[in-house]
C-alpha cells in the first residue's frame, strides 16, 4: 500500500523539507492532514487568527476570487490530499502576516482595476506566493556582498568559493508553496525567486519560531514600506538546485558548470 507521504520523506535530506519535518512532524501523520490537521496545527502553534481551513468540497460555488474569498470570508479553501494546498497551508502557518498582506493587496487592485488584465503587482505577488525564497543575510559580514553577487549571477562565488556561510551568516526559507511541490519531484531547471532581508549577528543561534516571527514581521515592513511588490521585476532567479543542502548533487563544484541552469546575468541588458 502506498504510504501517503511518501514522496516527502524520500525528500528529507533536503533542507526545505527538513525544516518543515522538524516544525509540523509531517513524517509522523498517519494520513493528511488536510484542512482539519492545519486547523490543528494553528491551534497548537497558536496562530488563532489564521483565517480557518475549509475543505474544498464543503464549499458551494462561489464568484469571488480565491483570494477574495480568504479576505472577505476569513477562510483558506483547500482540497484534500493535494501537496500543493498542503504546503500553502503549512506557509500561512509559518508566516500568516506576510500572506494575509498579499490577500489583502490581491484584492486591493482587483477592487481597483478589476479581475482581468492583472496588474504587474498580482502578477508579483503570485510570483513570490507561489515560487518565493526568502534570504536572510547577517549585516557587517561577507553575506552582504554574496547577496549582490547573487543578483548579478555570481554563482561560483556564492555557491562554491563562499559556500561555508550557507546555514549561518546566509539563510534560506521557502515561501513559495509551488517550489515545495515541486521539490517532491526535482529536476534540473527549477528556479525561485528571492527576495533578501538583512538580520542581526543573533540571528542564525535563535530558535527556528523565532526565526519565522523576525521573517514574517521584516516582511511585512519591506512591504508596506516600499510597495515592493508594485516596482518592475523586484524578485531575482534563484536556482532551487544549486542551494546548499537542497540537493546532494551540489555537493560537487562541477554542479555549477552548467550555465542552461545557472545562467549568467542578463537583467542588466533587458532592464
Amino acid at each position: 500500500m502506498t504510504v501517503w507521504n511518501q514522496d516527502f520523506t524520500k525528500q528529507l535530506s533536503m533542507l526545505p523539507m527538513q525544516q518543515l519535518d522538524s516544525h509540523f512532524g509531517i513524517s509522523k501523520f498517519a494520513d493528511w492532514p488536510n484542512a482539519d490537521g492545519l486547523n490543528d496545527l494553528k491551534a497548537l502553534w497558536g496562530n488563532l487568527d489564521i483565517p480557518h481551513f475549509v475543505c474544498q468540497s464543503q464549499l458551494t460555488e462561489s464568484e469571488h476570487y480565491y483570494e477574495q474569498i480568504i479576505h472577505q470570508q476569513h477562510i483558506i479553501p483547500t482540497r484534500p490530499n493535494s501537496w500543493h494546498d498542503l504546503f500553502n497551508g503549512l506557509i500561512w502557518l509559518q508566516f500568516p502576516q506576510t500572506k494575509r498582506l498579499l490577500s489583502q493587496q490581491h484584492v486591493e487592485d482587483i477592487e481597483q482595476h478589476g479581475l482581468s488584465p492583472r496588474t504587474l503587482r498580482r502578477n508579483n505577488l503570485t510570483h513570490f506566493d507561489e515560487c518565493g525564497v526568502i534570504l536572510t543575510y547577517q549585516r557587517g559580514s561577507v553575506a552582504e556582498q554574496q547577496i549582490k553577487d547573487l543578483a548579478m549571477h555570481r554563482w561560483q562565488s556564492v555557491f562554491i568559493e563562499n559556500r561555508f556561510i550557507w546555514g549561518k551568516e546566509l539563510n534560506s526559507f521557502m515561501f513559495g508553496h509551488a517550489n515545495l511541490e515541486m521539490l517532491l519531484q526535482p529536476f534540473i531547471g527549477l528556479t525561485g525567486k528571492w527576495l533578501a532581508l538583512e538580520v542581526d549577528s543573533q540571528f542564525s543561534s535563535i530558535s527556528y519560531s523565532e526565526q519565522l516571527k523576525q521573517i514574517d514581521e521584516s516582511l511585512v515592513s519591506l512591504i508596506n514600506q516600499s510597495n515592493i511588490f508594485a516596482k518592475k521585476k523586484p524578485l531575482y532567479p534563484l536556482p532551487l538546485l544549486g542551494i546548499p543542502d537542497v540537493w546532494d548533487a551540489n555537493n560537487n563544484p562541477a554542479f555549477y558548470d552548467n550555465t542552461a541552469y545557472f545562467r549568467p546575468n542578463s537583467r542588466l541588458k533587458n532592464d
